[in-house]
């Protein structure tokens, strides 16, 4: 919920009547929020959401479940929590919150039924992918469990009374031990896990030296659970594999349904609970993994790609009602939809328009997405199956703060890069925009690189609209939601002619006459971060830059990042053959730059360390070419974690730009 104080604070610096018409800015963050997790009632007429908003106050973003029918009607706060999920026979609500000793707990609200939700764990560990048992008496959940150390110290006595020894080493033996926004990892693995849904001790399912990967679901009998993991030697090493299991939830025998080369994850069993969907991938070794649909039967046979004629990737599967076959969020082009595909394999498209939708939830021919478009943040749509052009915004988390906001027109282009390539990308144009002025232009470069910028709210790219800059964001080779081919047209080959993509980006713009081409400004964080730092190695045309968590040196990237993952998506190892890791490292032709240019990491960044960015630095530095380096305290791998944060973020973009105005 929004703080009073906040809200007071946000009306004394906008004192503003109804009829002001206002751009967007920074003091607007105050009260930003967004919807996010639909979830149905199973009878259809209520739905529970979280809805995130801003704390100032303390610097973070708060969640809190709301719920109102499903026309919107009766929208209101719920309770602090978020991942609300209903009971099958809709009486019930469980939910995760902070709770006692200590951490992340699972609760359990009655619907209509005074006093507080009942905390039903104690656990050590945070719980996550919560799961209701089909009869009501259960809820699954995976969490960590903790394995004895690798290596304890012998022979040493005992630390004198009252002494106060330093913290003892951590023992790491494991090929990934850590993980961004998480740090060093536990020595252990993911488990499964159930408790009674009245409350109880939790009991242990799944065991072994494997983690139970993202994604449970329950057979309909409620007597198994089937998970993805991948129980096999040495599964540490396997990159891209993982199987669909299932275990007995009374004898805790667990059987392999899939066993064949790439990998599967979320499960979801049909409603006869003879079939079971999900999500896999072929094996390549490839840095890009297709990904289709799958059906088999519940024992693992008969097993069928249902997707072959879709060249997307399929979201995670939610069964029709009558079992016929699975709905899906696709994300294509820049927009999001939702499809469908029967056990037969034929796809269609369900849903159209120049938005992002990502499906939350189905129950009485109606689903539930959120949803967003160029001017719209996230909020929650109805969507009527049988009729799929009839939608219902049911909320408007913001219309008390943008409802005077004036926003930049976002104009699709579509251009011609080297080889002939079709790239589409984004023009966002200020308020008032005028074609016969000259306007700076900002390009913004998106991470991944296995990624796709789309027609969502994008309050970044709002803001420097507002402040009569022109943004420029596109989908360059590498980026995923335009095939197969599309996204793995970098294998080997990045940077490459991903950057040729971006600069034909910019020279369109240009063709258009309205861009000062002395004014033109570059940046983009991680992956974007590895091509902005590529771009000013190999062209002077913007006048300054803002190389955001990178990558600059691949060669001791691959070695210090968080996890093995990335060794393989070079031919070689680099102690065999160094060659392709220095052609394709930015610092190797730092000599080239002139471009002003700004670096900004986290402290705490485990996947693009911050070393990367000293790195760079500091051959700026003995370059002599104007520079500064930003290192954000609590934030791992991004600037934006802490609310603090997206608002410096932004404010030393504004003053990077303001202090090199015009390229030299």
């Amino acid at each position: 919920m929004k703080h009073l104080i906040i809200t007071l604070l946000f009306l004394v610096a906008l004192p503003l009547t109804a009829q002001d018409k206002v751009r967007l800015s920074l003091e607007h963050y105050a009260n930003y929020e967004w919807a996010s997790n639909p979830r149905l009632s199973p009878d259809g007429a209520q739905v529970i959401y979280s809805r995130t908003w801003i704390n100032l106050q303390d610097d973070k973003r708060e969640t809190d479940l709301w719920i109102m029918n499903n026309d919107g009607s009766k929208n209101r706060f719920f309770l602090n929590g978020s991942n609300g999920k209903w009971s099958p026979d809709g009486s019930r609500i469980a939910f995760t919150k902070e709770g006692e000793p200590s951490g992340t707990q699972i609760f359990v609200k009655y619907l209509g039924v005074e006093g507080e939700p009942t905390q039903i764990t104690k656990l050590a560990k945070s719980p996550s992918n919560m799961e209701w048992s089909p009869n009501g008496k259960f809820i699954a959940f995976t969490m960590h469990v903790d394995a004895p150390p690798a290596l304890e110290p012998k022979g040493l006595p005992p630390s004198p009374k009252g002494a106060k020894w330093t913290e003892a080493p951590k023992v790491i033996d494991q090929v990934n031990y850590s993980r961004d926004r998480v740090g060093f990892l536990d020595r252990g693995h993911q488990q499964l896990f159930i408790v009674p849904a009245d409350g109880g001790a939790a009991r242990q399912i799944s065991s072994g030296d494997w983690n139970v990967s993202s994604g449970i679901a329950w057979t309909a009998d409620s007597q198994s659970i089937l998970f993805s993991s991948y129980r096999k030697p040495e599964a540490e090493y396997a990159v891209g594999q993982s199987n669909l299991y299932i275990v007995n939830i009374n004898t805790l025998n667990i059987e392999e349904l899939t066993s064949r080369e790439g990998s599967e994850s979320s499960p979801a069993v049909s409603p006869d609970g003879s079939k079971v969907a999900f999500v896999g991938s072929i094996w390549t070794d490839n840095f890009y993994k297709d990904r289709k649909l799958f059906v088999m039967n519940l024992d693992g046979s008969g097993m069928a790609s249902i997707s072959n004629d879709l060249d997307q990737t399929p979201g995670a599967p939610i069964w029709s009602e009558k079992g016929d076959g699975v709905y899906f969020s696709v994300a294509e082009n820049g927009q999001g939809n939702l499809y469908f595909a029967s056990n037969k394999g034929k796809v269609r498209k369900v849903t159209s328009g120049n938005h992002v939708l990502n499906l939350g939830d189905i129950a009485k021919g109606m689903a539930v997405a959120t949803y967003s478009n160029p001017s719209n943040p996230n909020d929650i749509m109805a969507v009527d199956l049988d009729n799929p052009a009839k939608m219902t915004q049911l909320t408007q988390v913001n219309s008390d703060i943008f409802y005077n906001v004036t926003f930049g027109e976002v104009e699709e282009v579509t251009y011609t890069s080297v080889d002939g390539k079709q790239i589409q990308g984004w023009v966002v144009k200020p308020p008032g925009f005028d074609a016969s002025r000259k306007y700076p232009l900002v390009l913004r470069i998106h991470g991944g690189p296995h990624a796709m910028y789309n027609v969502g709210f994008n309050y970044n790219f709002q803001l420097h609209a507002a402040q009569d800059q022109v943004v420029l964001y596109t989908n360059p080779r590498g980026s995923t939601g335009y095939g197969y081919d599309f996204a793995n047209a970098i294998q080997n080959a990045y940077p490459g002619t991903d950057y040729d993509d971006l600069m034909a980006g910019v020279d369109h713009v240009i063709s258009q006459g309205y861009i000062d081409e002395n004014r033109m400004y570059v940046y983009g964080g991680s992956g974007g971060g590895v091509l902005t730092s590529w771009i000013i190695g190999q062209t002077d045309r913007f006048a300054a830059a803002s190389v955001n968590y990178p990558v600059t040196n691949w060669f001791s990237f691959v070695g210090t990042t968080d996890g093995a993952g990335w060794y393989y998506n070079f031919e070689k190892y680099p102690w065999e053959d160094p060659s392709e890791h220095i052609k394709r490292s930015p610092l190797m032709y730092v000599g080239n730059v002139t471009t002003p240019t700004m670096l900004m990491c986290g402290e705490n960044d485990l996947r693009t360390p911050i070393s990367q960015t000293e790195e760079y630095y500091q051959a700026l530095k003995m370059n002599k070419v104007p520079t500064v380096m930003i290192r954000f305290n609590e934030e791992f791998h991004g600037t934006t974690r802490k609310p603090s944060n997206f608002l410096r973020t932004h404010g030393y973009l504004n003053a990077w730009f303001s202090k090199h105005p015009v390229r030299k």
